[in-house]
């Protein structure tokens, strides 16, 4: 089986994996870019912080990776390679790419639509590459976020939730980021001659799978890697309140479910990527864990700080948050290495 992919948090490059059962390769594309390689799978986030993560797991399954970056090379493929040339044979395509959203001090216009280009530009090309490609492939994983669902300190919400913004019902569509992530999710519709779209495991038998995750923990990059500041400054507390749930996966988990989805021919439609206790989990506690394994944590972070450098639509990512549960993740079958907070962060501290 072969797969096609794109970057994760951040910038990252393409790879290339042989799924079971047949030879392939999973290319990963840098955000933003798509890739792929014949016989091979085209994976985003090659040499970044997901992107490594789904690379060893993909080849320790005996799946060959191709890295596709920026620029073509040895078993890669650039983008520019793949707008001339179109996808090359391939079982699945999965897309990590995206910017990361908590830069410090860099939220303005222009970086917003970096935000959005690396997001939904990326994944609406390779959706046409996909629907261009004459052999396209069965499985198409993109990688969102929990952003979608609607901050609440007590409603919990599963696969089968509604966003909860004002649109209906029907989408997330309240702020900022869950319209990016509808936009985004809608991006990967694939489209069809005669201007119709290919909807999520009907057309064919191709399997689209959308998993939405949030703070991925894990050794050198993700949601540790962001904060180790604050804790250089004595700042490792709650973040305001630290009663806003705080939805959670670590590096493997993430990295797991992406696998399993590709592997596993009845999982197709939304996941949620957040580990099984994360309903139970508040950004306090996750603070009160942390200090535990790295270092104590003397101040908690005000809600006007974070504003201050990330501005009040990012800081409401940290600040306010949606209580997820993993529920067809579960039922799918996938078993989570790090179902709870204490084993993860212990693993990602040692």
């Amino acid at each position: 089986m072969k797969v096609n992919a794109k970057g994760g948090m951040g910038r990252e490059v393409g790879m290339s994996v042989p799924l079971p059962g047949a030879s392939c390769c999973v290319p990963i594309i840098p955000a933003p870019g798509p890739a792929a390689a014949a016989g091979r799978s085209p994976a985003g986030g090659g040499t970044g912080f997901m992107g490594r993560a789904l690379t060893q797991l993909l080849r320790s399954h005996g799946h060959e990776v191709t890295h596709v970056p920026w620029h073509g090379g040895r078993d890669r493929l650039s983008w520019e390679e793949l707008s001339h040339s179109g996808l090359p044979l391939c079982d699945a395509v999965v897309n990590l790419a995206g910017e990361n959203v908590l830069y410090p001090f860099r939220w303005s216009d222009a970086f917003c639509r970096e935000v959005i280009n690396s997001r939904i530009e990326t994944t609406k090309t390779l959706a046409k590459a996909i629907a261009h490609s004459e052999q396209p492939p069965r499985a198409w994983v993109l990688i969102t976020g929990v952003g979608y669902y609607l901050p609440s300190p007590t409603a919990e919400y599963t696969e089968d939730s509604c966003g909860g913004g004002g649109g209906g019902g029907v989408e997330g569509d309240f702020d900022f980021f869950s319209c990016l992530v509808s936009s985004w999710e809608a991006a990967a519709l694939i489209p069809v001659q005669g201007g119709s779209t290919w909807v999520r495991g009907k057309r064919e038998k191709r399997r689209e799978k959308d998993i939405r995750s949030w703070a991925v923990l894990g050794r050198d990059g993700g949601a540790i890697s962001q904060m180790l500041w604050l804790f250089c400054l004595g700042l490792g507390g709650p973040l305001g309140s630290g009663l806003q749930p705080f939805p959670w996966i670590h590096i493997r988990d993430l990295a797991g479910i992406v696998c399993h989805a590709l592997e596993t021919e009845s999982v197709r439609g939304i996941l949620n990527g957040v580990s099984p206790s994360s309903p139970a989990t508040s950004n306090g506690t996750f603070s009160r864990e942390l200090a535990v394994a790295l270092a104590p944590a003397l101040l908690p972070v005000p809600a006007w700080a974070l504003r201050a450098v990330l501005g009040a639509e990012r800081a409401a990512l940290l600040l306010e948050g949606p209580r997820v549960v993993p529920k067809h993740t579960l039922e799918s079958g996938y078993s989570f290495i790090f179902p709870h907070m204490a084993g993860a962060l212990k693993d990602v501290v040692a």
